[in-house]
């Protein structure tokens, strides 16, 4: 593929569907890989930020995780999704009490009964 070509918009579109594939299929570095190019041209780009840090995250990649999990939360701070996962890589990088606070915004928001468990409010 030429470098031209690279760095179409429709590529980008293409190199995103093929990352989430690769997440989907346990290849998060792959899908990482991916996804920078994709960034670096889309900064803004929200989706592409959270599919990333997901794949930080399964490559266990915690803190790049959390930093693409908190930029998603500074441009959509009711995501509850991004709470969520956000507290997955606390609560897995020990950092419990942060966690805990990101669960239960997470429950707050979307009140599912993952999120509404994982958020303990009856402690």
């Amino acid at each position: 593929m030429s470098e031209g070509l690279h760095s179409s918009p429709a590529t980008h579109v293409i190199d995103y569907r093929a990352a989430e594939q690769l997440l989907a299929a346990r290849d998060p570095r792959g899908a990482v890989r991916l996804l920078d190019s994709v960034i670096a041209a889309h900064p803004e780009n929200t989706a592409a930020r959270l599919l990333r840090a997901r794949a930080f995250f399964a490559a266990a990649q915690l803190r790049p995780a959390e930093l693409e999990f908190e930029l998603v939360l500074e441009r959509e701070p009711d995501n509850a999704f991004a709470h969520f996962a956000l507290a997955r890589t606390c609560e897995r990088a020990g950092k419990h009490e942060r966690a805990r606070r990101h669960f239960r915004l997470a429950a707050a928001l979307d009140p599912q009964p993952e999120y509404l468990a994982a958020a303990r409010f009856d402690e």
